[in-house]
Parts: C-alpha cells; sequence; structure tokens
C-alpha cells in the first residue's frame, strides 16, 4: 500500500497538503522564518502523528479491553539537534490515563503494544531518535 500526499505551495511561506481522508491542512513557517505563522509547523506535525498514531492504537485497545477511562492525552517532548539538517534526537512520549478506576497493568499492556507492535510511525522515529515512554495515571 502506498500513500499519495500532494503538497500544494499557496505563496510566501505557506503550504496545503492533502490526506487520504480527504481533509487538508495548511503548513506555514513562523514570521522569525518568512511566514506568517498561519499553518502548522513541520517537524512538530512529525510529533502530532506519532502521538496520533500512538493514541489510536490505545484508544482501539481500552474499547477491545472494556477499560474505564476518562480522559487520556498524550504529551510530546522532542530535542531538536543544534546543527542543520536539524531533527529529533530524542522524544520523551508521556501517557496521561485519568479515572477513578484505572486499571494500570492493562492500561501499561495497551501502551506497549502500541509502541513494541502496532504503531509505524514510533518505528520511524526508532530510527533516528531515543524514545522514552512514560505513563502516568491519575486517579479522581
Amino acid at each position: 500500500m502506498t500513500n499519495h500526499i500532494t503538497t500544494t505551495w499557496l505563496g510566501g511561506m505557506k503550504f496545503e497538503s492533502n490526506n487520504p481522508s480527504g481533509k487538508t491542512l495548511t503548513i506555514d513557517a513562523g514570521p522569525e522564518s518568512g511566514g506568517e505563522g498561519d499553518g502548522l509547523r513541520p517537524k512538530a506535525l512529525m510529533l502530532s502523528a506519532l502521538a496520533g498514531c500512538s493514541g489510536l492504537d490505545v484508544a482501539s485497545l481500552i474499547k477491545k479491553m472494556k477499560l474505564e477511562v476518562d480522559d487520556f492525552k498524550i504529551d510530546t517532548i522532542a530535542n531538536l539537534t543544534e546543527e542543520h539538517p536539524k531533527y529529533y534526537d530524542s522524544v520523551i512520549v508521556e501517557y496521561h490515563f485519568y479515572g477513578a478506576n484505572l486499571k494500570e497493568d492493562k492500561l501499561k499492556k495497551a501502551v506497549d503494544l502500541s509502541v513494541e507492535k502496532y504503531c509505524g510511525v514510533m518505528e520511524m522515529f526508532r530510527k533516528f531518535a531515543k524514545l522514552d515512554i512514560q505513563i502516568f495515571y491519575h486517579t479522581k
């Protein structure tokens, strides 16, 4: 299976990129780089893709395992190298689960399955960055 994405220049530093879902997103540089700050930044989008990919896995597993989770978020904190081309050499991925009845062992299993088996974006990140996976349980 291949993905074909078209990214079209809209002038200045702004681009529009399509997606197989039929949706589009705008990419733009910040004013410090000659853009208007009207869109998402490419490197930050990579972190959104990482969290989104793993988040979809975990959400699916929460449903399959019939776990009670009131809320769930993923924070990604990435270190960018100093030299050009700048890239992420290390990324902390924090999984935050909120609820009164959190089954920590099963939630950990869901995260582990995503990180080690299902999330293709995580596998891509492994090729160039050190990953630090952390899980936090917030009981109400």
